[in-house]
């Protein structure tokens, strides 16, 4: 059935003007995205089962663009478009950040660096650097590869912090086991790196290991 012959209030667009957009399920959010459904299915029934046939919500946000485009219903213009309504929200997310909201709203933070490094099919080890009123000064990933003392340097994390001029700095690896727990290694090179950074007065604030579904920080551990 024609998304017009279905109840007004129960039509995606118009529920989410009268309701805003945390009211809308996946399939209605991934629909007003769709836009149009295909012969046989409108944009809410193929939204279904393209949720289906990925898997879930992430999945398909994160697919590559040929297994994007393998699916009915999608192709490199979809693609085009999801991609560059992910990077406006990961800008959106920076802007808040640079503004001051790091530490006033930690979870922005922590939701920013699962954005950048959850998907990784590599270890990653990043940083966000901080100035004395809790603004980001810059996001950068640091080193790739097992985080561990044989390949993250202290050395070069003092020498960019002193080149950003930084008060406070958030750690962040991610695991693509997509286990979060943090080993042995991950609480050494924490406070390998917490020694190195004291020297210059720069605190490390947390350390997030970022998992497939969860997301552990080593400040809420106490391991910091």
């Amino acid at each position: 059935m024609s998304l017009k012959c279905w109840p007004a209030q129960e039509r995606p667009r118009e529920k989410l003007l009268d309701m805003g957009a945390h009211a809308l399920s996946d399939a209605e959010l991934l629909a007003i995205f769709l836009r149009t459904g295909v012969p046989g299915k409108n944009a809410v029934e193929l939204a279904r089962e393209l949720l289906q046939n990925f898997q879930g919500l992430r999945p398909l946000l994160e697919a590559d663009l040929k297994t994007f485009c393998s699916h009915h219903g999608l192709g490199p213009a979809k693609f085009v478009q999801l991609q560059a309504i992910l990077e406006m929200s990961k800008r959106h997310m920076m802007a808040r950040l640079e503004s001051g909201e790091a530490m006033t709203s930690p979870e922005l933070a922590q939701q920013y660096l699962i954005s950048q490094l959850r998907h990784l099919g590599h270890e990653v080890f990043a940083c966000l650097f901080m100035n004395n009123q809790n603004q980001v000064l810059a996001f950068e990933p640091l080193f790739r590869g097992t985080i561990d003392a044989a390949n993250v340097y202290p050395r070069e994390v003092v020498k960019r912090a002193l080149e950003h001029n930084a008060a406070a700095v958030i750690f962040a690896h991610n695991h693509p086991s997509g286990i979060a727990e943090p080993s042995r290694s991950d609480e050494l090179i924490t406070d390998k790196l917490k020694q190195a950074l004291a020297l210059i007065d720069v605190r490390v604030l947390d350390h997030f290991i970022i998992g497939n579904g969860e997301t552990v920080s080593l400040a809420e551990r106490g391991l910091l």
